[in-house]
């Protein structure tokens, strides 16, 4: 768990008087809800809490926290958020980003960021669409997804942010969407987690790329073809009656019918929050015939960045004296005597010595 004091706090405690500036209905605002009250249920305290964020929609997210927070340029939130952690690791660092800000210009930083498993929290708000700068498409966009930046529909593959965060070496991968009553005990388990922890929150842009998740995320009528994973428990949905099995020849996951409650006779799988293999198929599994997997994919902690961090530094330092003026004459040091050089004469040669009337 993050080595902070308990704190009591409310859920007023953590709201800004800012007005919060996004599309009456965005999904953002079931996110923030979700967050705001997560956070006195860890005993978090705003005094040591920081939200980073890089650019878009999400990234608003810090004005609205009361908590100290830094609104940083594109894509570069998880380099500022290392640098913070490293500066200070006693704080508790929320990171926000949203599919175009995390996976286009700021991938190659998301990548890092999880592959030295630097401790703090990461929140993907995944919309599928470019929403602040008016609905282009983005890397986890469907193929086929018409926008003004794709008026034909989109060509490319879409990027899978869960599958990234597994492949660039993360501890802790979950996922939820944003109306959803389970998402603060997601973020809780990303929270107890030593390091990198990311999460995946589908959120639903209603301007450009509205109910896009409906299939499974809808308020009503979609509970069915939701698979919320639980460590320890089997991999049970559509109330109990369909689950999740492995196909051990095929080295493939399977959905097969549950009678009567029998999940062992069926062979479901029970959910090894550990076990990465699974992790990557659950990630993968192609969502029509198979259920939306939500919850915690996989948690498997290992020491963290900043750990490391500190650790080399108290070796180096180890025994020795910290003399600034002593470092600063180490290796090569001359000294200067006397007066200095001799004034520097620009006059030609031969003209002699100015009299009071010659111009300098």
């Amino acid at each position: 768990m993050n080595d902070m004091t308990p704190f009591a706090t409310t859920v007023k405690d953590w709201e800004t008087d800012q007005e919060v500036r996004w599309c009456p209905g965005c999904g953002d605002y079931a996110i923030l809800k979700a967050v705001q009250r997560t956070l006195p249920q860890i005993g978090a305290n705003p005094a040591t809490t920081v939200f980073i964020s890089g650019i878009g929609c999400s990234s608003r997210f810090p004005y609205y926290m009361e908590s100290y927070g830094f609104h940083t340029i594109h894509g570069r939130a998880p380099a500022i958020a290392t640098g913070v952690k490293l500066a200070n690791p006693e704080l508790d660092i929320w990171l926000v980003t949203g599919d175009g800000d995390g996976l286009s210009i700021g991938g190659n930083h998301l990548m890092h960021v999880l592959r030295r498993n630097v401790n703090l929290q990461i929140m993907l708000f995944n919309n599928e669409i470019y929403g602040l700068t008016k609905g282009q498409y983005s890397p986890t966009s469907r193929e086929g997804t018409r926008s003004p930046s794709t008026p034909l529909g989109s060509y490319d593959h879409p990027a899978r942010p869960a599958a990234f965060a597994l492949g660039a070496g993360a501890r802790f991968v979950g996922r939820g969407f944003d109306v959803s009553k389970n998402l603060p005990e997601v973020l809780k388990a990303a929270h107890a987690h030593q390091g990198a922890a990311f999460i995946e929150i589908f959120q639903n842009c209603i301007v450009y790329n509205k109910d896009v998740f409906d299939d499974f995320a809808a308020p009503k009528g979609a509970e069915d073809r939701q698979l919320w994973l639980q460590d320890g428990e089997p991999m049970l949905f559509a109330g109990g009656t369909q689950g999740i099995a492995l196909d051990r020849e095929k080295l493939r996951l399977m959905i097969v019918a549950v009678e009567d409650g029998d999940w062992q006779a069926a062979g479901v799988i029970v959910h090894d929050v550990t076990n990465r293999s699974i992790a990557h198929m659950l990630v993968e599994m192609p969502f029509g015939p198979f259920p939306m997997a939500l919850g915690v994919l996989y948690d498997d902690p290992r020491p963290t960045f900043e750990t490391a961090v500190a650790e080399e530094r108290q070796k180096a330092s180890a025994g020795k004296e910290p003399n600034l003026a002593k470092l600063l004459a180490k290796g090569q040091t001359w000294t200067v005597e006397g007066n200095g050089p001799e004034p520097f004469d620009s006059r030609p040669p031969g003209q002699g010595e100015p009299n009071a009337a010659d111009p300098l």
